[in-house]
């Protein structure tokens, strides 16, 4: 009982009542008030006798009936009324007041009750109207109240007219499509992690028990020492990434101006270094168009924002291919290859961790599959905005793009092709 005194729906109903009785008290108080200023003068008008004074408390006290006529005004040059006019007017008067407050009181008695009788009926509209008004705030905290990690599939699905609790309904199953999506992505992160922590770890403990097994020649422990040292680098490489995932979704303790182009090229040179060291002297050429731009960031995260993705458009290139990259003066860094033709469907898959194109073939050079992923944490915690798109025709590939916010003008560092 206590809980449903003390319920929204409670509140509701001493709100809606109130206003309601104060409404009809309101009413009654008015025509009162104005029943109070014109009714004595209307009875007054309109009640009169013309019986003399003499004659009116004879009839008065033998009982006789008076005959009431309309008043009249004293004639013209008759300035002063006789007496019995005085007695004619003032027997009106108290017949006028007599009338006025029996009339006011029987309104007065019968509106009251009038009133006492409506709010019962008020009270109770009042509770039915404020169940529902408030039936999809219990629609939609119940389904609150039972959904786990099991049912997020589960929807209000409210149907009802346009308005602030049907937006509050549907805004409740938008926030259950994100909670379902990310609790999937999460499901999905953690098995693949998994999985890629498990293989390294497998083809370790193989190689060291079938390629170490009996009294094996000293080539073949060169051969299973170089193998050990490759999958230890491999997995040295997935945990700096999970890491790097880790701490870009912390977000940004502190920022600071940098000059974009001198990061890209400095990542770009290494990257180049790289990719003609692994396909001997043949990378993917590189066009370059540079505008000069500060932006506000981590210089780190950025760097790794850039490196991945420039490894990104090396590693899933063709042979001969090309790798388009520029920056612009309104903070928009933009990286083109060309490279398999994919699915414009399949895109917003990459972004996720550890999903790729194609299935893991584990050969040398093959990524873990966050590289995108750890671009998008990166952009998210700059408040960048990234688009990644599938090149149309033959080419392929993709093109990313990533708007940074920009330094303030008077804050902007000089460039190397401003100085």
């Amino acid at each position: 009982m206590r809980a449903v005194l003390h319920s929204e729906r409670a509140r509701l109903t001493a709100l809606y009542g109130s206003l309601l009785v104060l409404a009809g008290g309101g009413l009654i108080a008015l025509i009162n008030i104005l029943l109070r200023g014109g009714l004595y003068t209307r009875i007054s008008g309109a009640v009169t006798t013309a019986v003399p004074g003499t004659a009116f408390e004879r009839a008065a006290v033998e009982g006789q009936p008076l005959k009431a006529v309309p008043a009249q005004r004293l004639p013209p040059g008759a300035a002063t009324p006789t007496r019995e006019q005085l007695q004619t007017w003032a027997a009106t008067r108290n017949l006028s007041i007599a009338v006025e407050s029996a009339t006011l009181h029987e309104l007065l008695v019968v509106s009251l009750i009038a009133l006492a009788v409506f709010a019962v009926p008020s009270i109770w509209l009042a509770w039915w109207m404020a169940g529902r008004v408030l039936r999809p705030v219990g629609v939609i905290t119940e389904t609150a109240r039972r959904l786990s990690g099991e049912n997020l599939h589960e929807r209000i699905g409210l149907k009802a007219p346009p308005g602030e609790l049907k937006r509050l309904a549907d805004t409740f199953d938008g926030m259950l499509d994100r909670m379902e999506s990310l609790v999937g992505a999460q499901r999905r992160f953690a098995a693949n992690a998994a999985h890629e922590l498990r293989t390294p770890l497998a083809v370790q403990r193989a190689a060291a028990e079938i390629g170490l097994a009996g009294d094996p020649p000293p080539e073949k422990v060169a051969r299973i020492r170089s193998k050990l040292i490759g999958v230890a680098e491999s997995s040295e490489h997935l945990v700096e990434s999970l890491l790097l995932l880790a701490v870009s979704e912390e977000g940004l303790e502190a920022t600071t101006a940098v000059d974009l182009v001198a990061l890209t090229e400095a990542e770009l040179a290494e990257t180049e270094a790289a990719a003609a060291g692994s396909a001997g002297g043949a990378g993917p050429s590189v066009v370059r168009g540079f505008e000069p731009v500060s932006v506000v960031g981590d210089r780190a995260l950025l760097g790794h924002l850039v490196r991945n993705l420039l490894a990104n458009a090396v590693r899933h290139n063709r042979p001969g291919g090309r790798i388009s990259v520029r920056t612009s003066a309104d903070g928009v860094l933009t990286v083109s290859n060309t490279g398999p033709v994919i699915d414009p469907a399949d895109v917003p898959r990459l972004l996720e961790p550890f999903r790729r194109r194609a299935e893991r073939q584990h050969t040398a050079g093959e990524g873990a599959g966050l590289g995108l992923s750890i671009v998008a944490s990166i952009a998210r915690a700059h408040g960048a905005k990234l688009v990644v798109r599938a090149n149309r025709g033959p080419g392929g590939g993709l093109t990313v793009r990533v708007r940074l916010p920009v330094t303030p003008a008077p804050h902007r560092t000089a460039s190397p092709q401003e100085s």
